[in-house]
């Protein structure tokens, strides 16, 4: 019964942590709490009650436990998954208990959708299996690691996607967005002749001239003293000092990428195959199909997402530019791990098309109280550099889509900035994705990614924190030059852990990414123990012709990482490590891995069985001279 106890806290704590109010041994609903006093699991007819019943929604959670791992079901039938409803079984068994639980509530009460579920073990080692229950039977469901997935929040989601088989809403945009990606580069690449780099700027600068109110389709007649493009243009124009993108320089600087829709002929002339000129059919085709995805995304990179598949359907990767484009599910992580706040302030200095900023700002804004404060973030705390002139363009675009045209954003190269100066700024939080695969010899060794992650720590505040998603290489040190880059950050700054993702996070890159958190300005003590996680099952997989795409478990997997690296939740020695480091360390969770699990008694039995039979296989073939000295 200790032992039991020890289940009951982890799953009640795995409550809490989902904000799942319960009630132990039976239920604050009337309704439920008659039927549970005739259930008994003995079938007396007397009364039983589960360990926990919950509601969510309109669901009701039946939770029963047992300590051991070995009682968490018993089968009548073990090739079909039948689930025995014998006395015995009810009795001993975790799914069993809670499946007897869900009936007597579905026969007895109005209450017809209960997920009902059999949990074992304790807080390293266990099992939690959801089983759904209504009038017309049960459906066994894959095993989860915590309550995430049944929160009011994702219920519903939830039992649509897992109990009735409907496809993710996320698979549905993600694939829509890949077949309007697809129909878009054919057209922009067949009726523009537009190169890889210019396909997004195009789009961008339709995206900004249709956002300005006095700007109408109907306007593009294909002119030749007017082109297309100079409306175009003068819109998109107008928009930006509408919006008050500041200062000149800047508003210049992107104006300059969008000059190719009034100065390309082609574009202005009238396409015979469309009746219009390319610019029109683009424009129209924009407007229906992406600008309100564009503007009611708050999170998603959407036009970071298209200018990735731009690059892939012309048959590159974007990492021989250095381009790696981060993922949305990344974006957020990022924010989620520090716990950012409305009063911090941001900097990514390799900002790309925006994707952290944009995660960045949808977090504070959605924790701001107050419109002085909403206005303050927009105003003052989101700040980026990015080097490239047709990224710096989109980027720009993105925060005037989303109401920021304010945005601090510069072009410029990070690496030549004075650290100095850019600590006096006061950034509290960097984040970083740096070009990859850069330094390829003793004359381009600066721009090897270790190096960016030294120069913007050094230019963060004090005990600002820094969050870098780069390829697993750099936490081992690729060159001489790189290993000695590691001991220099820890002399001036604290390494917090390093998080193992997913090979397949850049799909179709080649890349092994890790996400390295450090604290600037405080020198990394001998004694600090850093978490090293390995979070390469993070719920992502890839999905032919889509590509990576979030499954059922991506929720409470993400709930079980933030678990522990914020709050240090118990969890096994493969899943993370907590240790003192040396700057010659490969800081990863492989380096650092060592298996904690205790043997079983069965695994003993295994171990001296494989022995004897062994030893017998060797004394029929007459080698039992391999045994003389033992």
């Amino acid at each position: 019964m200790a032992n039991e106890r020890k289940t009951d806290i982890l799953i009640s704590k795995l409550l809490e942590i989902a904000k799942i109010k319960y009630t132990p041994n039976g239920s604050d609903i009337k309704e439920i709490q008659t039927a549970l006093k005739t259930a008994s699991k003995k079938g007396t007819g007397k009364s039983g009650f589960p360990e926990f019943v919950a509601i969510s929604k309109e669901f009701i959670l039946v939770i029963e436990n047992k300590a051991e791992l070995d009682k968490q079901v018993l089968y009548s039938d073990d090739d079909n998954l039948i689930i025995s409803t014998e006395t015995k079984a009810v009795t001993n068994f975790a799914e069993n208990g809670a499946l007897h639980y869900a009936k007597e509530i579905i026969a007895k009460t109005n209450f017809k959708k209960i997920f009902a579920f059999g949990c074992s073990g304790d807080e390293k080692h266990h099992t939690i299996r959801p089983i759904f229950v209504d009038q017309s039977g049960y459906k066994l469901l894959e095993k989860v690691e915590n309550f995430e997935n049944f929160t009011t929040k994702n219920i519903e989601k939830y039992y649509k996607e897992q109990v009735l088989g409907e496809t993710p809403q996320e698979t549905l945009e993600l694939e829509d967005i890949l077949k309007k990606s697809s129909e878009l580069h054919e057209a922009l690449r067949n009726y523009g002749q537009l190169g890889d780099s210019e396909k997004p700027l195009v789009v961008s600068a339709l995206l900004l001239a249709l956002s300005e109110d006095s700007f109408s389709l109907d306007t593009l007649t294909g002119d030749d003293l007017k082109t297309d493009g100079q409306k175009i243009y003068d819109a998109l124009s107008t928009h930006m000092t509408r919006v008050q993108v500041q200062p000149e320089v800047k508003k210049n600087q992107v104006l300059n990428q969008f000059l190719l829709v009034k100065d390309r002929t082609l574009l202005n002339q009238v396409d015979e195959r469309l009746a219009k000129t390319p610019l029109k059919y683009f424009a129209e085709y924009i407007h229906k199909n992406i600008l309100s995805s564009v503007l009611t995304n708050s999170t998603e990179d959407v036009l970071g997402r298209f200018y990735g598949e731009f690059i892939r359907y012309s048959g590159g990767d974007g990492q021989t530019l250095g381009v790696v484009l981060t993922p949305k599910h990344i974006t957020e992580l990022f924010s989620e791990l520090i716990e950012l706040k409305p009063t911090d302030i941001i900097y990514d200095p390799c900002c790309g098309t925006g994707g952290f900023l944009i995660a960045g700002m949808h977090k504070m804004l959605s924790e701001a109280k107050l419109p002085a404060e909403r206005e303050a973030i927009k105003r003052d705390r989101i700040h980026g550099v990015e080097i490239r002139e047709d990224m710096f363009a989109i980027a720009t675009t993105n925060m005037i889509l989303r109401g920021d045209g304010k945005s601090n954003l510069i072009k410029d190269d990070f690496l030549r900035r004075n650290s100095n100066d850019l600590r006096r700024q006061n950034y509290s939080v960097g984040f970083i994705n740096p070009p990859y695969s850069q330094a390829k010899g003793k004359d381009t060794a600066h721009l090897s990614e270790i190096n960016f992650i030294k120069h913007l720590l050094d230019s963060l505040a004090d005990g600002g924190r820094c969050v870098a998603i780069i390829p697993q290489s750099t936490m081992v040190g690729k060159t001489k030059e790189d290993k000695l880059v590691k001991q220099r950050i820890l002399e001036k700054h604290t390494l917090e852990g390093v998080i193992t993702l997913n090979k397949n996070t850049f799909y179709g890159v080649g890349t092994n990414p890790c996400i390295a958190i450090f604290t600037a300005h405080k020198p990394h003590s001998e004694k600090k123990y850093c978490k090293f996680i390995n979070y390469d099952d993070d719920g992502f997989i890839i999905s032919k012709h889509i590509g990576l795409v979030e499954t059922e478990r991506a929720k409470e997997r993400k709930a079980h990482l933030i678990n522990c690296w914020l709050h240090d939740a118990p969890t096994e020695s493969k899943f993370m490590v907590k240790t003192t480091i040396e700057p010659t360390d490969e800081w990863l969770h492989s380096f650092y891995y060592f298996n904690d699990e205790i043997p079983k008694h069965e695994d003993f039995e295994k171990t001296i069985s494989d022995y004897l039979t062994f030893e017998f296989n060797m004394i029929m073939q007459g080698k039992e001279y391999l045994f003389d000295n033992l």
